[in-house]
């Protein structure tokens, strides 16, 4: 990466050796039109490669310009993965006649598809710290184009729930969790429209793969579609490609931050277990934002209320269509309103993205996102009413909706209230508690159906959980911001500015940005509670 001229190095060495030879290494850095230019290689002895180093001000944001590529390529990638599990739908009474299953076996394999899709969290921001967001997202379409693959020579359901469910979710949440997060790094300014323009990607999926899965299930049954399908998920090898980190150049090593100053022999942890407690609680607040789910009381309501959300919001995706096939309805026309559902999002979703970019909404984006939700969850009672083709139709327009707004502001909210350098791992905890319901959900779904008989009755369920948690989240932040307007919130304690040193080296695969408001306002809302 090219640092601007006259940009003051911070440190760019991890060893007193290299430090000594800081004139020598700003000598072996080429200088082209005005600007500097990183070398490859210090000459210390041994060829190593060059830490990114930290400048003055924070690294900005692109806000455009290859980002826009990243974008499309994030588009993509959030088409074949989260509007994936919908086209198993297609698919379910192939699956249940094949393997001789009832509603609640069968509606376990996208339930385990979803919730590993979330619940690999952790695993994923381990990949991407050691490998890059690039590397991530590639390896996770290798894995869910394998897993679909595997799926159709499958003979048992138990099988089903390996390929299809783990390995194919785990390669959906490597490839799905590393391009959000490299998308909030190359757009802060245009944040909400960059996250708006990439939940079309979701949309996307819905318009176009229900319509792939039927031709494939009418010319190569669900076996052949299995294997195709599986194919075309190894275009999130393509996407990832693309995305390149903000940082030119990044570290492969260890990140010079952690290293720390050298401790003498006898104050090093005695004993296995102190040095294994110790790591383990350095990587569990890396990896995973336990201290923010302390200490941070919106984050705290926003993950408890969306945890509770997901038990029932994907849930009417997945019964769709076999709601109107049990009902008489042609399965091309049943496939057809999700294609629907699809259009509707990807035609709104732009302009909302445009609209809540607007300084008028800085702040307000949580108000917006719990009425959409409200509306969401009240849409499922339409439902209820009749299985009719008209009725439907009018149920997926008003879902289709109310999804573009809660797709659109979901990630615009959670980056709201932290700052991006925690957001991987905030991100990674929220996936962990969405896991168990995205799990729960559909088998709770299918016991349902299986002793009633009846299909309305999920969306009936699903209306009234989806709706309470919206009623909770906005009558939570509510009462947040009524806290600090009223200066009843505990001021947070800030620690003092750190000196610039060897130590503010940007690590690896952690991209500085411009903070948004909601970054400098977050620590408003934090309580002095010690997590571990």
């Amino acid at each position: 990466m090219n640092l601007r001229k006259g940009s003051k190095v911070a440190g760019d060495c991890d060893s007193p050796q290299m430090e000594s030879k800081a004139p020598e290494q700003t000598h072996n850095m080429g200088q082209k039109n005005g600007e500097i230019m990183e070398s490859e290689e210090v000459e210390n002895g041994k060829s190593e490669p060059i830490v990114p180093v930290a400048m003055d001000g924070p690294v900005t944001a692109p806000d455009g310009g290859w980002g826009w590529v990243v974008l499309v390529s994030t588009i993509l990638v959030l088409a074949l993965t989260l509007g994936f599990p919908s086209c198993i739908g297609i698919f379910y009474t192939d699956l249940q006649t094949e393997f001789q299953a009832s509603n609640q076996e069968t509606s376990w394999v996208p339930s385990i598809m979803v919730s590993v899709l979330h619940a690999g969290g952790p695993f994923c921001s381990v990949m991407v710290e050691r490998f890059g967001c690039r590397t991530t997202v590639m390896v996770g379409g290798v894995l869910s184009g394998l897993g679909m693959a595997a799926s159709s020579f499958t003979h048992t359901i138990t099988e089903l729930y390996v390929t299809a469910g783990v390995i194919t979710g785990l390669g959906f949440c490597f490839s799905f969790q590393p391009a959000v997060t490299i998308l909030g790094h190359y757009f802060v300014r245009r944040r909400a429209f960059a996250n708006a323009m990439s939940s079309t990607g979701t949309a996307l999926g819905l318009c176009t793969l229900p319509l792939l899965g039927n031709y494939l299930h009418a010319e190569l049954g669900w076996r052949g579609s299995f294997l195709v399908l599986g194919a075309v998920l190894l275009n999130c090898c393509v996407c990832g490609a693309v995305m390149r980190p903000v940082w030119g150049h990044r570290h492969c090593g260890q990140p010079l931050m952690n290293h720390g100053p050298l401790q003498p022999e006898e104050e090093k942890p005695k004993g296995r277990m102190r040095a294994l407690w110790a790591g383990l609680k350095a990587a569990l607040h890396h990896h995973m934002a336990f201290d923010l789910l302390c200490n941070n009381l919106r984050y705290r309501v926003y993950a408890v209320g969306i945890t509770w959300m997901m038990l029932g919001f994907l849930v009417p995706l997945i019964y769709l269509v076999p709601y109107a096939t049990a009902h008489d309805m042609e399965q091309s026309r049943a496939a057809l309103l999700l294609s629907i559902l699809g259009i509707v999002n990807i035609v709104v979703r732009p302009p909302i993205g445009l609209v809540f970019s607007l300084p008028w909404f800085k702040g307000r984006h949580i108000y917006v996102f719990s009425a959409a939700l409200l509306m969401n969850g009240l849409s499922n009672s339409i439902c209820c009413i009749d299985a009719s083709f008209p009725v439907l139709l009018v149920y997926v327009v008003t879902y289709g909706l109310s999804m573009s707004v809660v797709g659109s502001l979901m990630f615009t909210v959670l980056m709201d209230t932290l700052d991006m350098s925690r957001f991987p791992a905030a991100l990674g905890l929220l996936a962990i508690m969405e896991s168990v319901t995205l799990l729960m959900g559909p088998p709770l779904a299918g016991i349902l159906v299986d002793r009633t008989g009846e299909y309305f009755y999920v969306f009936f369920a699903c209306s009234a959980t989806v709706a309470s948690s919206a009623v909770f989240l906005m009558v939570s932040f509510y009462w947040l911001d009524r806290k600090v307007l009223k200066g009843q919130q505990v001021p947070p304690q800030v620690s003092p500015p750190k000196p610039a040193s060897v130590n503010n080296v940007v690590p690896q695969c952690q991209y500085s940005s411009v903070p948004t408001n909601g970054d400098k306002d977050k620590a408003s809302d934090s309580e002095d509670v010690s997590c571990l």
